[in-house]
């Protein structure tokens, strides 16, 4: 899963985005709303927690241009102004979701991952293949009752593989959906997590790579 987190406070942004991280989502910060806008133009996120307050272009107008272009990235507004006129009026603009300033840490990965949910193809929370079991809600994953101690990007690799339910996953499709946009293409990093993957899955092997495609399980 992949967020965006436009936010003019940098040292919020970062927190927000550790704690995103820590949570197993992939995540890029901006701090104008000039620099949302091309980062949403140029990559595929899930969900954008969009600060209303921002400068240069102001949040109101980046959910006024995801709306107008279409985007199937699903808005979470977050901002100081917390009166139901203010809640009203963003959800008007076309937010998904508001969420008033100060919040929960909690409740905000709540948010995005319910927000997730309704961009992604519908997919059950436990997600089952050949003894393999992950939990998307607990993030647990085990294999005949062994515990798997999955890094996030493991996790996140899993689960798109089992959610393409056996099609094939291409490399990039893989950098694009599980890394932030500051993964270089050419390092060979979704090799190598896939061979660390590989590694704790064990015997019988699951996943297989298709030469010059992807991976599929």
């Amino acid at each position: 899963m992949r967020v965006l987190v436009a936010e003019d406070e940098e040292i919020l942004a970062e927190l927000i985005a550790t704690g995103l991280r820590r949570a197993g989502f992939a995540v890029d910060t901006v701090y104008s709303g000039d620099a949302a806008i091309a980062y949403l133009s140029l990559h595929d996120y899930d969900v954008v927690v969009l600060d209303r307050d921002l400068p240069r272009v102001h949040g109101d107008d980046v959910a006024r241009h995801l709306v107008a272009d279409g985007s199937r990235t699903r808005i979470l507004m977050v901002t100081a102004a917390g009166s139901m006129e203010d809640r009203v009026a963003g959800l008007d603009l076309g937010a998904d979701d508001y969420l008033p300033k100060p919040f929960e840490f909690p409740e905000l990965i709540s948010r995005v991952r319910a927000l997730r949910r309704r961009s992604a193809r519908p997919a059950p929370p436990l997600l089952e293949k050949a003894g393999l079991r992950l939990d998307t809600v607990r993030r647990t994953a085990d294999r005949n009752g062994r515990d798997l101690d999955l890094s996030p990007k493991e996790f996140a690799i899993l689960q798109l593989l089992l959610e393409a339910d056996g099609a094939v996953v291409s490399a990039e499709e893989l950098l694009e959906r599980a890394w932030d946009a500051h993964a270089d293409p050419f390092t060979g990093a979704v090799r190598v997590a896939m061979s660390k993957l590989r590694g704790k899955l064990g015997e019988p092997a699951l996943i297989r790579t298709v030469q010059g495609v992807g991976y599929a399980l």
